[in-house]
């Protein structure tokens, strides 16, 4: 039997809607925080069009709650675990959505990372709904070369493909925030052959609210910004610091970001361990990374995670600050190698000094740069101009 050919699954006749009707819109994410730190315009710009919108997520965050109704949107938790393969969750995960679903009758659900969009999609199939949008904010580490190629990464990675197969099978839209992650939904057949990935170049960022900072002068001051994972190339950034300090004793390199649940988590022993030696700052967590970006230099994601486009780059480049990631899709769509940043092989500790250390040799070239990535957000991920698309995408009008 095929995995769609699952009992109770009901398939719409077709998508046929006006632009102007003023729907119920169901939005899912996996983290409460993340509907105001990536989503706030948009669910703005949502209730704004006199669409009523219902967040769904885990966790209770008081300040995101109270966010959240000041635009007119409605919270409501449901059970999830944001990491991990464990059934019963999953299962409880699943029917808590289509049991709020079945009471609120949406007409168009907005889920995004995997979590939500498999279970949101499926049951939004099962009751029916027709206007079922995803955007894939980045496939994950189960789709990450660095989760390796062992028969366990591989059957998890083929039941989840399986399952993105059940949940966006006849869907209205899919976004993607980069070409390798178009690719892979061609390659593992995620889509049918009659629906293509549209592209959208990531959350977008406010540049309002993040505006521009001429850095301060003085010894080179980089800082990373990102959950606490091996993946996201915290380890490569200290053993470069290491290097780097070496002839620069006064560059400062700082670390913000949460610990995390992730298989491939960051203890808090080692990163202690670190700031005990004087080669790391570890800074904590905020609500308000802008304070941070405006003291620093130099940002830098040595991330081989698999990225969709990191917002925290995107943050650093409204600041005007430059970047330097790696060479892998989503980070790399950031720079302009010489323009605005610079990007190093995943895992090259030595490039990723190498490139740090060309900051500290020259002062004015932070500088240089910095403006030219004030620039590219202006010109390419302005969330405005991002919401537009995502808009025209879901069908709908302001």
């Amino acid at each position: 039997m095929q995995t769609e050919d699952i009992a109770g699954l009901t398939e719409p006749s077709g998508v046929a809607c006006s632009s102007a009707r003023r729907r119920v819109i169901a939005v899912v994410a996996s983290l409460t925080a993340s509907l105001t730190i990536f989503r706030l315009e948009l669910l703005k710009r949502l209730a704004g069009a006199g669409h009523e919108v219902i967040a769904f997520a885990p966790d209770h965050d008081a300040r995101v709650e109270r966010a959240l109704a000041e635009i007119g949107v409605r919270f409501i938790r449901i059970p999830m675990g944001r990491t991990g393969l464990n059934p019963l969750e999953d299962i409880r995960t699943f029917w808590s959505l289509r049991q709020h679903f079945k009471r609120l009758k949406p007409d168009m659900i907005l889920p995004y990372t995997m979590k939500p969009i498999i279970y949101a999609g499926i049951a939004a199939r099962t009751l029916g709904i027709k206007e079922r949008c995803f955007l894939v904010t980045g496939l994950g580490h189960v789709f990450s070369e660095a989760n390796g190629r062992s028969f366990k990464a591989l059957a998890i990675r083929h039941l989840c493909v399986r399952l993105y197969r059940l949940a966006c099978k006849r869907a209205r839209v899919v976004f993607v925030y980069n070409d390798a992650d178009a690719d892979d939904i061609r390659r593992y057949r995620i889509l049918p052959d009659d629906l293509t990935p549209t592209m959208v170049p990531g959350s977008g960022v406010d540049l309002e609210h993040f505006a521009f900072a001429r850095a301060a002068r003085g010894g080179p001051v980089f800082l990373m910004i990102a959950r606490l994972l091996r993946d996201k190339g915290v380890v490569e950034y200290v053993e470069a610091a290491k290097i780097v300090r070496r002839t620069f004793p006064d560059a400062r390199f700082q670390l913000l970001g949460h610990f995390d649940s992730n298989p491939t988590a960051i203890s808090r022993e080692l990163i202690n361990k670190w700031v005990s030696e004087g080669i790391l700052e570890y800074l904590g967590t905020t609500n308000d990374v802008r304070p941070y970006l405006a003291a620093c230099n130099v940002f830098v994601l040595p991330s081989y995670y698999r990225e969709g486009i990191p917002r925290s780059i995107l943050e650093a480049l409204a600041v005007g600050r430059p970047v330097i990631t790696t060479d892998l899709p989503g980070c790399r769509d950031t720079v302009q190698p010489g323009v605005n940043g610079m990007t190093v092989k995943p895992f090259d500790v030595v490039a990723l000094a190498d490139a740090m250390a060309s900051f500290a040799r020259d002062p004015d070239l932070a500088d240089k740069m910095g403006r030219c990535s004030r620039e590219l957000a202006e010109n390419k991920f302005d969330v405005h101009m991002i919401n537009r698309i995502l808009f025209a995408g879901m069908g709908l009008t302001d």
